[in-house]
């Protein structure tokens, strides 16, 4: 059976994800507020009280923002290793979580959803990607990481569909007009990845049967969705690899649902 992927919201205003099998759903990261992330689902023709987790990737609030709205209202489940619960308990003024702990490299089941997390470079506690499978469909989550590690390029392998973070322009950031410091950090090891940086990771990484690509955290002033569907297209079709379709994401809606 194939999986149901799409991304709710993706930027720096918010980042959930939608995975789902024929029996289990799972969100990776709820950085809306409760009351948007249910609406936007609501959409979707998608009940939040019928989610069975939602997997945290770090710490940021962009990331972790609605989690106590959709835990305490809906009671789902909360998945995240020690050092992301440690810093969100941290800066939380909302009390303590009940969380599920993983430990980032060793995969765990939700339902009959294998979710494999893995180290990814970024600048928080202890960040991860995540590749969610179903022994038919493998799909790779990686929306905030610096550089590509040889662990993401190896996790990344053989799957199906991934949603991948095209963040910025070389040139559009550099020429901005945000501060030197912010600039250093995003182009740093532990930043974001540029439209030519994730189209190089990506031409690594496509294979044969790899249907979708999804375009993710895409800066609003330092990048344009076109630019970075054109470096994407460009780069898949030189390496021989047309047959990937490259999808956007967005900050204000929900994109395009695929099946995988």
């Amino acid at each position: 059976m194939p999986l149901t992927l799409c991304v709710v919201a993706s930027g720096s205003s918010g980042n959930c994800i939608y995975v789902a099998s024929a029996t289990t759903r799972v969100l990776v990261d709820a950085g809306l507020s409760g009351r948007e992330t249910q609406r936007r689902l609501g959409e979707l023709g998608i009940d939040p009280g019928g989610l069975h987790a939602i997997c945290v990737t770090h710490e940021h609030a962009d990331h972790r923002a609605g989690l106590p709205a959709l835990h305490q209202r809906h009671g789902v489940k909360l998945y995240a290793n020690a050092g992301t619960i440690d810093a969100i308990e941290h800066e939380s003024a909302r009390g303590v979580l009940a969380w599920e702990v993983f430990t980032t490299g060793v995969p765990f089941m939700v339902g009959d959803l294998r979710i494999e997390p893995f180290p990814v470079p970024h600048d928080s506690y202890d960040p991860v990607g995540f590749v969610v499978s179903n022994g038919n469909s493998r799909v790779g989550l990686v929306t905030d990481m610096g550089m590509a590690t040889a662990v993401v390029r190896e996790r990344l392998k053989n799957c199906h569909a991934v949603v991948m973070e095209s963040n910025h322009d070389e040139e559009m950031l550099r020429n901005s007009s945000r501060p030197w410091s912010l600039k250093q950090r995003i182009l740093g090891r532990q930043g974001h990845l540029s439209n030519a940086q994730a189209a190089e990771l990506l031409t690594e990484i496509a294979w044969p049967e790899m249907r979708y690509v999804f375009l993710a955290h895409i800066s609003e002033d330092c990048n344009r969705p076109e630019v970075a569907l054109t470096v994407m297209r460009r780069a898949l079709t030189a390496a021989g690899h047309p047959q990937v379709d490259v999808k956007l994401t967005y900050g204000d809606r929900a994109s395009e649902l695929v099946m995988v």
